[in-house]
């Protein structure tokens, strides 16, 4: 099963970036959302940011994830 999951941009550089998945920072490639900026949350799937959401989203996602993912 593929998935993809929202983290947090730190920092960016040209068509890469740094992202916050819950503490762990992770290098990424920004290729597909070139207008991303500092501070947006994004959908991450196997290294690539693919889309800007909102951090209500985010967050919604991210419980969604913790719940399904607890153990039990």
């Amino acid at each position: 099963m593929c998935i993809a999951i929202p983290g947090k941009l730190i920092k960016k550089n040209n068509e890469k970036g740094i992202v916050d998945l819950g503490g762990i920072n992770k290098e990424i490639f920004l290729t597909f959302i070139p207008e991303v900026k500092e501070g947006d949350w994004i959908i991450i799937h196997t290294g690539f940011g693919l889309n800007i959401i909102s951090e209500k989203e985010a967050n919604e996602t991210i419980a969604i994830l913790q719940e399904v993912y607890a153990p039990q």
